[in-house]
């Protein structure tokens, strides 16, 4: 039976992945340094936590569900109980792109993300409707990347990623580097950034006398529309003046060379901000 350690099984995301992994076919071992993880992890699963270093002898594969900024610093006082062959597996591209993970060659590192439930989506029951994040009850795709081992330790990882995420649909094999790409590059330098513009105008033409109300359901309803035609979901075109309109406000919204923040040294300034 493959034995994994889950690192940071009391925090945030480690909690969740706790719940996912508790009725698996693993053998797993919870790590939780906190006293309120422990209390989370015994109240609501009622699971004993392990030592760190001791959950790790010997486990196949370990999971780091720790923040970015903890990476190197986890990684690194429990490496020396890796065995080689160990599989380490990272919940976000940023500290593994960084260079934070040991410079050991006999170990094999699997980088796995969700890509979250899409905006244009199929489900009906209203715990997957608000299910926003996902990992609860709607589904969603994945992204995941073999950094480096052995081109068959790729399957091992990404059974693990369609457990601890799920429930999944498409599963996607990328690099860490078009990982760092998507995030933070695309979803969160583009399009975070974007959408608090977004939020900020609504509120702006609040402040000029539109009703709020009245404001975030027009916003809303033509974000809907707007993003279908944009991403194909309906095979549809926009009228002359919303086209005039993009024409003339996209220049003032937006800077001629705004394409920059995806360029190798701006990504990697980036993560070195986020790690």
């Amino acid at each position: 039976m493959t034995t994994i350690a889950l690192i940071g099984a009391g925090g945030k995301m480690g909690f969740r992945l706790a719940g996912k992994l508790k009725d698996s076919h693993f053998d797993v071992r919870y790590v939780e340094i906190s006293d309120a993880g422990r209390a989370r992890l015994a109240d609501a699963y009622g699971l004993a936590c392990t030592d760190g270093p001791a959950a790790v002898i010997g486990a196949d594969v370990v999971i780091l569900a720790v923040p970015d900024t903890a990476i190197r610093a986890v990684s690194t006082r429990l490496e020396p109980s890796m065995r080689a062959g160990t599989m380490v597996v990272v919940l976000d591209a940023a500290a593994p792109f960084a260079g934070h993970l040991p410079a050991r060659s006999d170990l094999t590192y699997f980088v796995t993300h969700p890509c979250h439930p899409p905006i244009f989506n199929d489900e009906t029951e209203m715990a997957a409707k608000r299910d926003f994040f996902g990992g609860v009850a709607a589904r969603q795709h994945i992204v995941s990347a073999l950094m480096q081992g052995p081109e068959e330790a790729y399957a091992l990882g990404e059974e693990i990623a369609q457990i601890i995420w799920a429930p999944v649909m498409r599963s996607h094999r990328i690099t860490v580097e078009q990982m760092a790409l998507l995030e933070p590059g695309l979803s969160e330098t583009v399009c975070a950034s974007l959408l608090v513009v977004m939020r900020e105008a609504m509120d702006e033409v609040v402040a000029r006398g539109v009703p709020r109300e009245a404001a975030r359901d027009f916003l809303l309803g033509h974000m809907n529309v707007l993003g279908a035609v944009i991403f194909g979901e309906v095979d549809g075109v926009f009228s002359d003046a919303c086209n005039k309109a993009i024409e003339f406000g996209k220049p003032v919204l937006m800077r001629d060379d705004w394409r920059r923040v995806f360029e190798p040294d701006e990504i990697a300034a980036s993560i070195r901000r986020i790690t």
